[in-house]
């Protein structure tokens, strides 16, 4: 594998390359085209179009292909009143080997499977088969990664590839089902993370591989029994409804969002905000999925979470990361701790996330427009904690009793929330030897804070 510094191009409103550095230029002209020629590679050129559209920065994983060599780089288009200019990094080339070969080396490692690339947002930007796979979907390029793959969770209801991307790791073992013209077969997808020469995440690359003959019975089946008289209780209760509802949800998401965001051209402004709208609903409602299959899971007797070395810091950072465009649409700032600020602990690395995720999510809900979230680490005596303190309407003491019982709402009649949130988030600092507590006043807002067992770092 070779790799090239930044290649830089220049593109003119109508698409046509007008200056390119080697590497590219050469693509180019292997593409058939060449200077003061339109683009000749189609990916390129549409991520182009694109950032001339809605006039804006536009990063994207590149993927592409000549007679010698595959080509993965990450391009960055910054439209203006004439064109665009194209800054091309983490430009890697591969030579073509045979298809027998590992994946590691730029090919299919199983006739059988595929090969796929996908944007830090999992939409694919690559999709490739195997001699003896089934064929691609067409119009898969910029497709959900759930919309091609449909995601199956894993005996404890996870997923693996949602869970990679919270971590930014590799993953394996992510059980799939791939429609084909006779049945949907079972395959299972892992992964590598790509970073671009700033070291910021860009996506994942990896591949599908057809499950044996013996692990097919680990996949759900194409169409699943009636529920029936199943209780809560029942792990296949979880497992169905997730398996029913998860990814028709997925779909309509992602359907509505490529609707909303106008990505396949522009519509009427109020069809837009319909689309968005629909998003919004489907969101909620994939968030009430995965409550009931977290609450499934943590009343499953002998639940037990994992003892991972974590830093509540790191934690913290990470989820102010994923809200801070929710934080942002209400000009709320987030004072959270800096990259020096640690506090090392015991817990599951997902399960403190997850509960971070929704403390800060609760804070930004329910904090006025322009306010102020805190996030402080202490440590007391063999417990590490995370405080997490906003400038809402704050509880009484009688709120506070009963704030993390199961389906309780406060009295809240909005369609927001299914009352899980907190009593799942307790349940499950409880099972990793913490605890979660809320201190509050009316008029003075809401302080919660999770404590760990502490470790020295």
């Amino acid at each position: 594998m070779t790799t090239e510094r930044i290649v830089r191009a220049r593109i003119d409103q109508s698409g046509t390359l007008v200056s390119a550095d080697t590497p590219l230029l050469r693509l180019q002209q292997r593409a058939g085209g060449g200077l003061d020629r339109p683009l000749a590679l189609p990916q390129l050129a549409r991520l182009v179009a694109l950032a001339q559209r809605l006039g804006r920065e536009v990063t994207r994983p590149l993927y592409a292909a000549d007679d010698h060599s595959d080509i993965h780089a990450i391009v960055r288009i910054l439209p203006d009143d004439d064109g665009a200019n194209l800054e091309i990094s983490d430009w890697r080339t591969r030579p073509i080997v045979d298809p027998q070969r590992s994946l590691a080396a730029g090919a299919i490692s199983d006739p059988r499977g595929w090969t796929w690339e996908c944007d830090q947002q999992l939409r694919l930007v690559a999709l490739r088969s195997g001699s003896d796979a089934p064929p691609v979907p067409a119009g898969w390029e910029g497709r959900s990664l759930s919309e091609v793959f449909e995601l199956q969770p894993d005996d404890d209801g996870n997923f693996p590839v949602l869970r990679a991307l919270a971590r930014q790791a590799h993953f394996e073992g992510q059980r799939v089902r791939i429609a084909t013209p006779d049945a949907r077969v079972g395959m299972a997808l892992s992964g590598d993370p790509v970073f671009d020469g700033t070291r910021r995440f860009t996506g994942f690359r990896g591949s599908v591989a057809p499950f044996e003959a013996s692990d097919e019975a680990v996949v759900a089946p194409a169409t699943d029994p009636a529920f029936g008289s199943l209780p809560l209780s029942d792990p296949q209760f979880g497992r169905r409804i997730d398996g029913a509802l998860r990814g028709p949800l997925s779909r309509i998401i992602a359907t509505a969002e490529t609707i909303s965001g106008q990505f396949d051209g522009p519509i009427r402004a109020d069809y837009a905000r319909y689309a968005g709208d629909i998003a919004h609903a489907g969101r909620h409602l994939l968030g009430l999925v995965d409550d009931l299959a977290d609450l499934q899971n943590i009343e499953r007797p002998g639940f037990k979470a994992a003892r991972d070395e974590i830093d509540l810091g790191d934690l913290a950072r990470r989820a102010v990361g994923l809200l801070a465009m929710k934080a942002e649409e209400k000009n709320i700032r987030i004072d959270a701790p800096r990259k020096d600020d640690l506090m090392p602990a015991t817990g599951e690395f997902r399960r403190v996330l997850q509960i971070l995720l929704n403390l800060i999510g609760n804070a930004i809900r329910y904090s006025p427009d322009h306010s102020q979230i805190w996030i402080r680490l202490d440590r007391e005596g063999d417990r590490a904690t995370v405080t997490v303190a906003d400038q809402g309407q704050g509880m009484s003491a009688e709120d506070q009793t009963v704030v993390f019982n199961k389906f309780e709402r406060l009295g809240r009649t909005d369609g927001g929330g299914s009352g899980l949130g907190l009593y799942i988030a307790r349940r499950l600092a409880l099972a990793m030897d913490g605890d979660l507590a809320v201190d509050s006043a009316p008029g003075q807002g809401a302080r919660f804070t999770l404590s760990l067992p502490a470790r020295d770092g």
